[in-house]
């Protein structure tokens, strides 16, 4: 559930927002929840000191309270071992601090790095889902008219006659994630992104035999060899042999979060 669908659907809210983290602590500075009557979105870190905090948030919604801060020792006393200390300030939101929280979380998300996978395969598919819940804006394209299943909330999805063409449409810092169902498109794709190294992922389903034959491929027309150094094939790299879908997907977003947000 995004942040606006939570507002708009929870008209008694408040949020608590970590303003200071000292040492060791669960969450960092800005991280924040917002707590409903019966239930809450997102996490400061959880364990007794966020339910400190939503015991307090339902006591102000309780006592219609505006504002309140706590300051927390992450120590024996609360049953938690971290060491460090955190403030949490609390805010019953009115409408204009909705708004301003919905115009955050906007500018942030504009901010997040930009992932396309290219073919909406059972791979594509499991790799969409499992990025969908982290910080990245994800756009899947295919070319074929039907696709191998749903695509996940929050995803875009493009159907396009050149998909090869999308790579202009990538933001700098983005990543390119190519798994077609047709290894000569997936060539097409993958040349026009090692062809801008502002890009800081472009990866290809497949193996080595199709890494040499990429290879050739290049020189032949006469694009820089030198540029498939910078090509993750295969991706996910090879400490897990299953080739399930999901797994695949799962190991493919932990290199993308190393290399997007490490």
């Amino acid at each position: 559930m995004s942040v606006d669908h939570f507002l708009s659907t929870h008209p008694a809210l408040v949020l608590v927002k970590v303003t200071d983290a000292k040492g060791s602590t669960p969450r960092e500075t800005g991280a924040f929840m917002l707590v409903a009557p019966v239930t809450v979105y997102a996490t400061i870190g959880g364990g007794h000191m966020e339910f400190l905090a939503i015991e307090k948030a339902r006591a102000m919604l309780a006592a219609d309270e505006a504002s309140a801060t706590l300051d927390i020792p992450l120590g024996p006393e609360i049953g938690q071992c971290c060491g460090g200390r955190v403030v949490l300030t609390l805010t019953n939101l009115d409408a204009q601090a909705r708004a301003d929280l919905l115009a955050r979380e906007e500018a942030a998300r504009e901010r997040r790095p930009e992932i396309h996978i290219y073919g909406a395969g059972h791979v594509g598919l499991a790799l969409a889902a499992a990025l969908a819940p982290l910080p990245f804006n994800v756009t899947l394209i295919d070319t074929r008219a039907d696709i191998d299943g749903h695509v996940p909330e929050g995803i875009v999805f493009r159907r396009v006659a050149m998909p090869e063409a999308e790579i202009a449409r990538l933001p700098e810092g983005g990543a390119a994630v190519i798994l077609t169902h047709d290894h000569a498109l997936d060539f097409l794709i993958a040349r026009q992104a090692l062809a801008r190294p502002d890009l800081r992922y472009v990866g290809m389903i497949g193996s080595a035999t199709k890494r040499a034959t990429f290879s050739r491929w290049l020189i032949r027309e006469h694009a820089d060899a030198a540029d498939l150094e910078r090509l993750v094939l295969p991706i996910g790299g090879s400490a897990v042999k299953d080739k399930r879908p999901p797994v695949i997907a799962a190991m493919v977003a932990a290199e993308l979060l190393a290399t997007l947000l490490g």
